[in-house]
């Protein structure tokens, strides 16, 4: 209730700010687990996706943002958890597999962390590892415009990417990176 209720209200801000528009919104599972993987460019980012995302979302936040508990006690509540970003963070991956068995939709960012419009990076292996190993397919989404007053900011959401086949395999980190090279390959070639 109260993501639903929060959402509204940032609805009607951003749309005096903003041309949001969502493309390609039926590609997400209207039941079921699933991992939305986007493009990272704005702290803005997580805002438009859960605007125009058709379900809930769960996302992975930075363990910084935390901190300030007034802050870190109104993400928890929008559906955020932290990661302790540079390690195998244990805690993060046994929430993610507890969000996938509610059968919850959950954010990720493959780049790993904000990175310039027409920059290009490697995947951090997060997304295709946790995908392999619970076999959740992954959506592609892709951001793109400037956050400028009344600027077009559209969110492109591809084909699900299916996971499950990888599932109870055996597989090298180079296999791993491989797969998340893929994905976010995939998320930018949606770019419009």
């Amino acid at each position: 209730m109260f993501y639903s209720f929060s959402k509204a209200i940032v609805k009607f801000v951003v749309f005096f700010m903003f041309r949001l528009k969502a493309v390609g919104t039926e590609n997400v599972p209207k039941e079921g687990p699933a991992i939305l993987a986007m493009n990272h460019r704005s702290n803005h980012d997580p805002i438009m996706a859960a605007l125009t995302c058709p379900r809930q979302l769960r996302f992975m936040a930075k363990a910084e943002l935390f901190e300030p508990k007034i802050f870190g006690g109104l993400i928890r509540k929008l559906g955020a958890f932290p990661v302790h970003r540079g390690k195998g963070d244990l805690a993060a991956i046994k929430a993610a597999f507890n969000i996938f068995k509610a059968g919850e939709v959950m954010l990720m960012f493959p780049e790993g962390g904000r990175v310039k419009n027409s920059e290009r990076r490697k995947a951090k292996p997060g997304v295709a590892l946790i995908a392999q190993r619970s076999g959740v397919p992954v959506i592609p989404v892709n951001l793109s415009g400037k956050y400028r007053f009344m600027n077009r900011i559209t969110v492109t959401y591809g084909k699900p990417i299916p996971f499950e086949q990888y599932k109870d395999m055996r597989m090298t980190g180079e296999e791993i990176q491989s797969l998340a090279d893929d994905v976010l390959n995939k998320i930018y070639d949606l770019a419009v």
